[in-house]
């Protein structure tokens, strides 16, 4: 199993990314998968999650209407676009999947909201 994210960068306040993660190694469609982000000096938090097909969504409370998770079956990746940032969504964020009880994480991708 192999999560690749990439997207990140540096961005103004109120800007926009979107973030990427491919997947290989796994059928990509018979797994949920997930966002976390780890800020400086915090610990990893959950962001957001999508089921295998792509219906089930969920998103922690200061991110929903502002991120959006989806994922595209056929070229095994997901994405998060991430809208509004604020300085507060800096970090590290990093995609997640648990297979037969092992949990994969990719590298991260880092994203930094500064002006």
């Amino acid at each position: 199993v192999q999560l690749v994210e990439s997207g990140g960068g540096l961005v103004q306040p109120g800007g926009s990314l979107r973030l990427s993660c491919l997947a290989s190694g796994f059928s990509f469609s018979t797994l949920g998968m997930s966002w976390y982000r780890q800020a400086p000096g915090k610990g990893r938090e959950w962001v957001a999650s999508i089921g295998k097909n792509g219906i089930n969504k969920h998103l922690e409370d200061a991110v929903n209407g502002r991120f959006t998770i989806s994922r595209d079956n056929a070229k095994n990746t997901m994405y998060l676009q991430m809208n509004s940032l604020k300085p507060e969504d800096t970090g590290r964020y990093y995609c997640y999947t648990v297979r037969e009880n092992t949990d994969y994480w990719g590298q991260g991708t880092q994203v930094t909201v500064s002006s």
